[in-house]
């Protein structure tokens, strides 16, 4: 148990509300660590937020 907890600190990601079915998830950076990629939950609509300089501090978001 204490290795599933030690592999998933560090897992960088960003909350999202999915205005199109009202449902908040989720996304996880990347691989590559160059975008937060996800999906609705519900309808599977696809977002994606680039990951570099000149970005924002915020972590929570609403997708339309």
């Amino acid at each position: 148990m204490a290795e599933a907890s030690r592999s998933r600190v560090g897992n960088r990601f960003l909350g999202i509300h999915f205005v199109c079915c009202d449902v908040y998830s989720r996304v996880y950076a990347n691989r590559e660590q160059t975008a937060y990629v996800g999906n609705c939950p519900r309808c599977a609509k696809r977002v994606q937020l680039k990951i570099g300089s000149g970005g924002t501090d915020s972590r929570f978001f609403k997708a339309y």
